[in-house]
């Protein structure tokens, strides 16, 4: 079993009205220094295969994520 990790994120061009808000709320608590905020997601898979690469690749493609509007990144736990 490989445990893989897909980070989520909105493209750039794309607004983020939670991190607007994240940001505005850090800002409302003091903490001035945070100049922005893009939230994401974590998918955790645990896959049983031999060619994970290739698969996680098509399961993000084709349901996990939207990609009109996000980039995906993934990690292979022990890689």
């Amino acid at each position: 079993m490989t445990k893989v990790n897909v980070y989520v994120t909105l493209r750039e061009s794309v607004v983020d009205p939670q991190g607007i808000a994240a940001k505005e709320a850090l800002h409302s608590m003091g903490h001035d220094a945070v100049k922005n905020v893009r939230i994401g997601k974590l998918i955790e898979l645990e896959v049983e295969s031999n060619t994970v690469e290739a698969d996680v690749t098509k399961m993000c493609d084709e349901l996990l994520i939207n990609k009109v509007i996000e980039d995906y990144r993934f990690e292979i736990e022990g890689e």
